[in-house]
């Protein structure tokens, strides 16, 4: 069996059975085998069954958003909602996928070319557990739009949210179309070296390296989103509050376990005296405890583990120099308390490696040149942030960070139909978006003369 403890009480809160790996081929077989008559429904028919698991989740947000803070730790409210994002627009969500995967006509004076979207066949959907049931319909959702039967393998740390969420969509979904792999990552290999054509993966940059090297002697199709290390550049003619209320919420959020966490912050020395000042006082707003609790607004780390993680660095750093702001209490246990830390130089892991904790790193630097040479300094590049009163300027600064998503004077995330986009070891392909969409589908062309 495999057990979900809460990780602000440590209290079990249930089990599931674990998927035998030598079954995995067999839970694949049986999603070809329903993928056939699911991708001749069309896209429209599936769209229509598809939409029906909207109005469950919105009327059991409350029972799976309890489930989800019993197993993940977040607060409830933000669990309630996150529940809740997998209902509300369902119906926007599925027009724009069949938009995207509608057949194309191209043509010029001699010849006629359909371009068409068809499914892979099975796709695998390898989900992380800082958003246990969102993640979950992030993948489910396009690949079973294109026509794929799925098969789902959720993070070991929330298995009970993602079974519940496969529940949901298997009450409009026909049997087989999609199924859930519970287990570790040996049920992971399982699954990525079955007979599935589609990978697709939201995890650590290590993780990524060993889906691709599996993938690669039969050229799978993978998608992955992997860590980030997200900058924040604070200019010398920032709006310091509205950047300093940015970092706190962008440090602190789930408890930093946010795949775009502003994990850097790069401030103008002219400003970095006010700046520094202000994300202080945010920090004891920040309550730290127990999601249930009504004033919580960080609850705990996901395991020990994460948590000793995010203790290791911050020791390291201090040990070489670094100094605290705010906070400084690393807690026992899983829960970790927000801090600032400054003194800091590229030299110290927490600068380097991904921390995914309540840690808000600040660096003063001279100029914005030396801002985009520090922040530019990391093989990751999901996200970045720039705040400058001058957003012509603060443009050109944005355009020469290497990042996937960069949001002036605001959060990385784009206009809708906009993409999820990762850069260098932060991503392989992306998602959201027709563009994204498109990639849970094979394009081909049937071409004739006019």
């Amino acid at each position: 069996m495999l057990s979900s403890f809460n990780p602000a009480t440590g209290e079990l809160v249930g089990s599931v059975s674990v998927t035998p790996a030598s079954e995995v081929p067999v839970i694949v077989a049986a999603a070809h085998a329903a993928q056939r008559s699911w991708d001749s429904l069309g896209l429209m028919e599936r769209a229509s069954r598809i939409e029906g698991a909207g109005a469950l989740f919105l009327e059991r947000a409350e029972e799976l958003g309890a489930l989800l803070t019993a197993e993940m730790g977040k607060p409830l409210r933000e669990a309630i909602g996150e529940v809740k994002s997998c209902g509300s627009g369902l119906a926007a969500e599925l027009s724009s996928m069949a938009d995207a995967l509608e057949p194309e006509i191209l043509e010029d004076a001699r010849t006629r070319t359909e371009l068409v979207h068809v499914p892979f066949g099975v796709a695998a959907a390898i989900t992380p557990w800082n958003f246990p049931i969102s993640m979950c319909h992030w993948m489910v959702l396009p690949a079973l739009m294109a026509g794929n039967a799925v098969v789902l393998k959720p993070s070991e740390e929330t298995p009970l949210i993602a079974q519940a969420y496969v529940d949901v969509m298997n009450e409009v979904l026909p049997p087989g179309v999609l199924q859930i792999v519970h287990g570790d990552e040996k049920q992971g290999r399982a699954l990525v070296e079955a007979d599935v054509q589609l990978v697709a993966f939201t995890g650590s940059r290590e993780a990524g390296a060993q889906i691709m090297a599996s993938a690669a002697p039969r050229l799978k199709r993978i998608l992955l989103e992997l860590g980030g290390k997200d900058p924040l550049l604070v200019l010398d003619d920032a709006d310091v509050a509205a950047a300093a209320r940015h970092a706190a919420r962008g440090s602190f959020r789930n408890a930093g376990q946010v795949c775009v966490s502003t994990e850097r912050i790069y401030v103008h020395r002219s400003v970095a005296d006010e700046f520094e000042r202000l994300l202080v006082e945010q920090v004891p707003s920040f309550v730290v405890g127990n999601g249930v609790d009504p004033e919580t607004v960080v609850g705990p780390m996901i395991n020990e583990e994460q948590a000793e993680h995010v203790r290791r660095q911050v020791a390291d750093a201090l040990a070489s120099g670094a100094r605290v702001l705010a906070g400084g209490d690393m807690g026992e246990g899983t829960f970790v308390h927000p801090t600032v830390l400054a003194g800091l130089d590229h030299s110290m892991d927490i600068m380097r490696t991904e921390t995914f904790g309540p840690i808000a790193c600040v660096v003063r630097v001279d100029d914005a040149e030396q801002a985009i040479q520090l922040a530019n300094d990391s093989n990751y590049a999901l996200g970045a942030v720039v705040f400058g009163r001058d957003e012509e300027r603060a443009s050109r600064v944005a355009h020469r960070l290497h990042a996937g998503m960069t949001g002036i004077n605001r959060g990385v995330g784009g206009a809708s139909g906009s993409p999820w986009v990762g850069a260098r070891e932060s991503g392989y392909g992306y998602h959201g978006g027709k563009a994204g969409q498109r990639q849970f589908a094979q394009a081909r062309i049937v071409s004739r003369s006019r």
